[in-house]
């Protein structure tokens, strides 16, 4: 629970390092339920990912870059975060996926990349993975993702961008 909580601590630290005080809620989104399996399908979402990286998956919150959008199938915790900042607008949101944690941060590795941004980050702590991109330019797009796995079988993600100037 600790390794948890720091490892969020971590990423909402990051995530609001170029924030402003003047946040405001946005309204969330889901991502279509056709993504998530059913109690019948027992494929997991593995297989979906990379359908949807060239895609149009939902965005993560209203003006996040393509690079940040929702993981198939996710199931939002609540209202995603907005700011705006030295490194321009940026968000962070909470959801969970019955995707496994390095199924997630390699969703949204492969969207990063093909977005220009680079990897500066990676984690593996335990089955906790975190994810770090940036582009090269000062105050450029960044994305840092952080995957826990939940005692119900659940992978529970922190989501947090930046979309540059």
């Amino acid at each position: 629970m600790t390794l948890r909580l720091a490892a969020s601590a971590v990423v909402v630290l990051f995530c609001l390092a170029g924030c402003d005080r003047s946040a405001q809620p946005v309204e969330a989104k889901t991502a279509p339920e056709a993504s998530a399996p059913t109690v019948a399908d027992a494929t997991p979402p593995a297989v979906e990912a990379p359908a949807v990286v060239g895609g149009a998956a939902p965005a993560a919150a209203d003006g996040a870059p393509s690079f940040a959008v929702l993981y198939p199938g996710a199931q939002v915790d609540g209202q995603p975060l907005a700011a705006g900042g030295e490194a321009g607008p940026g968000g962070l949101i909470t959801f969970t996926t019955t995707a496994s944690p390095d199924d997630v941060v390699a969703f949204y590795r492969e969207r990063a990349e093909k977005a220009g941004l680079r990897s500066v980050a990676g984690m593996n702590q335990g089955d906790t993975r975190a994810y770090g991109a940036a582009a090269d330019a000062v105050n450029g797009a960044s994305l840092q993702v952080v995957a826990t796995p939940t005692e119900t079988g659940e992978t529970s993600v922190q989501l947090g961008w930046s979309a540059g100037q």
